[in-house]
C-alpha cells in the first residue's frame, strides 16, 4: 500500500498527496499499468477522507498521469515521452520592442508627471467613496460612450474653462487618443484623404496606416498649417493642435483659424480634429479659446485627453462629436464595449464634479510656471544669448532651445546621449524623410529633475563647444 508523510504537507492535503503520485509516476517507482489503490482503501491508509483522495487521482486524469477503467479503477499512464525529455523546452523570448531606456539618462524628452505632483491623497479618498457607494453601477455594462456622471462632468469643465456648448451625449470616452483616433476612422471611412501637420506627431501617421487610411503631411509656417498647401493637398480630414504645436510650440492665431474653418466649410465631408492636448497650460493670460468654440458649421471634432492634466498613466481622453457624427456613431459604432474601467470613470467624474480638477490645474499652472521660469533662468546663466535661443511663447509644458552649432542635428543627439543626456530634436517630427538641420531640440520640462539640471547643461554646452 502506498503510504506519504502527511506532516511535510502546505497547503491542501489533496494537493500534497497529487504531488507525491506524481513524482513517483515520473521517477519510476509506479510502473505502467499498475493499478492503484482504491480511493476508500488509500484514504483509510493515510488518515484523510475519501473526497481528498479522489481529488488528488481527478487531479492526476486530468494532466494524463493517470487513466480509469469503468467499475475497476485508477491505473498508472504511459508518460515515456516525457521521461525522455521530449517536453517542449520553455523558450526565451527575444524580442526588439525599439524601446528607449531612460533609467541612467538625464531625460529632457519624457513628459510623465512627477509623483509629487499628482493628488494621490485626494484620488484614494474617491476610488474609496466610489467602491463604497457604487456598487451596483460599478458592476453594469459601461455605455460605448462612456459613463454619463463623467461625460456630464467633462461637458460642464468645457463650458467654463473652455467656452464651449456641449452636451454629454456629444463626448466619447476612451483609453488614450490612439484608440479615439482609431474609431474615427471608422466613423468617417478609410476612403477620406487624412492630413496632418508636418513637422508634426509621428504616431498619428502609424495610427492611419494601420487602419488603412490614406495619409499625407502638409507644412507650416510661423502661424501654423499652410492653408495653400492643403487646399492643394486634396484633403477631407486635417489633424491640428492649433493651441500649443506640438513640437513646434506654435499658437494659431485667430485669422489662420477662420482660413482652417472656410477650407472645411468649402465642401461636404471636410473635418478639422482639434487637438487641444495641453491648453489648460497656458501660463500668462486666459487660455486661447478653441476651434471648436467658433465652429458654426459642425466642422470641428475636438479631442483632449488628462494624460497631461493628469498623468500619462490614466489613459482617459474624450472627444466631442458634432451632433450629426454623434447620431452617426450611435448608429454605425454603438456595439463597441468602451474601453476605460467604470471604477476610473467614476472617480474621474467626482474628482471633476467636487471642483477637484479645477484646483489641481491651478496649482499645476503655478508650479509648473515656476519650474519653468527656473529652467530658463539656468539656461541663460549657462548659455547666455549668444550660443542658445529660447523659442516658447508662455504655453504647454515644452519649449525649444535652439542651439548655435554646424554639427547636425542626429550628430549632435547621439553625442548627447553618449554623455548620459537624452534630447529629441525638432528634425525627427518631420514626416517627409528629408534631411535637415534645424538645430531646434525640445525640452519637455514638466518631470526633469531640477537637483541634475545645472549639471545637465553644462554637458550640453561642453558637448556643443566640443563640436566647433
Amino acid at each position: 500500500m502506498l503510504t506519504y508523510d502527511l506532516s511535510q504537507a502546505k497547503g491542501p492535503l489533496y494537493l500534497y498527496i497529487y504531488k507525491c503520485i506524481k513524482r513517483d509516476i515520473v521517477d519510476g517507482k509506479l510502473k505502467l499499468h499498475d493499478k492503484m489503490p482504491s480511493k476508500r482503501a488509500f484514504a483509510g491508509n493515510l488518515g484523510v477522507s475519501t473526497i481528498t483522495v479522489e481529488n488528488a487521482y481527478e487531479q492526476l486524469v486530468g494532466e494524463g498521469y493517470l487513466y480509469t477503467i469503468p467499475k475497476k479503477g485508477y491505473y498508472i499512464s504511459d508518460i515515456s515521452e516525457m521521461r525522455n525529455g521530449n517536453v517542449p523546452a520553455v523558450k526565451s523570448l527575444h524580442i526588439e520592442k525599439n524601446r528607449f531606456a531612460r533609467e541612467n539618462y538625464y531625460d529632457f524628452s519624457s513628459n510623465r508627471t512627477a509623483s509629487e505632483d499628482f493628488p494621490f491623497s485626494i484620488w484614494a479618498k474617491l476610488v474609496r467613496e466610489t467602491m463604497s457607494q457604487k456598487e451596483r453601477e460599478l458592476l453594469e455594462s459601461t455605455p460605448c460612450e462612456g459613463v454619463r456622471q463623467l461625460r456630464e462632468a467633462i461637458a460642464h469643465h468645457l463650458s467654463s474653462f473652455r467656452g464651449m456648448a456641449v452636451d454629454p451625449d456629444q463626448i466619447i470616452i476612451g483609453a488614450g487618443t490612439e484608440y479615439l483616433y482609431s474609431l474615427l476612422i471608422k466613423l468617417l471611412g478609410t476612403q477620406k484623404l487624412y492630413c496632418i501637420e508636418n513637422p508634426g506627431y509621428k504616431k498619428l501617421m502609424k495610427i492611419y496606416e494601420s487602419s488603412h487610411a490614406d495619409c499625407i503631411f502638409v507644412g507650416m509656417d510661423q502661424d501654423g498649417i499652410v492653408i495653400n498647401e492643403l487646399k492643394q493637398s486634396g484633403a477631407d480630414i486635417v489633424h491640428i493642435s492649433p493651441t500649443h504645436h506640438f513640437p513646434t510650440g506654435i499658437t494659431m492665431p485667430i485669422a489662420r483659424r477662420a482660413e482652417l474653418l472656410a477650407w472645411a466649410n468649402e465642401k461636404e465631408g471636410r473635418y478639422i480634429i482639434e487637438d487641444d492636448y495641453d491648453s489648460e497650460f497656458r501660463l500668462k493670460g486666459k487660455p486661447i479659446p478653441p476651434l471648436q468654440s467658433i465652429d458654426c458649421g459642425e466642422k470641428v471634432i475636438y479631442m483632449n485627453t488628462f494624460s497631461k492634466s493628469l498623468t500619462s498613466t490614466i489613459r482617459i481622453s474624450y472627444m466631442v462629436l458634432p451632433r450629426h457624427l454623434a447620431n452617426l456613431f450611435f448608429e454605425k459604432l454603438s456595439f463597441y464595449s468602451n474601453t476605460v474601467s467604470s471604477f476610473e470613470q467614476y472617480t474621474l467624474a467626482a474628482f471633476i464634479s467636487r471642483g477637484y480638477f479645477e484646483k489641481h490645474i491651478n496649482r499645476m499652472r503655478l508650479r509648473y510656471g515656476r519650474k519653468r521660469a527656473k529652467v530658463l533662468e539656468s539656461i541663460r546663466i549657462c548659455f547666455g544669448e549668444e550660443k542658445c535661443k529660447v523659442i516658447e511663447n508662455d504655453s504647454g509644458l515644452h519649449f525649444l532651445l535652439e542651439f548655435r552649432t554646424r554639427l547636425p542635428d542626429m550628430v549632435l543627439k547621439e553625442r548627447l546621449l553618449e554623455q548620459g543626456i537624452h534630447i529629441e530634436t525638432i528634425t525627427e517630427y518631420y514626416m517627409d524623410g528629408k534631411k535637415r538641420n534645424k538645430h531646434r531640440f525640445i525640452l519637455n520640462y514638466s518631470s526633469i529633475d531640477m537637483d541634475g539640471l545645472d549639471q545637465a547643461l553644462l554637458t550640453m554646452k561642453k558637448v556643443i563647444e566640443e563640436s566647433r
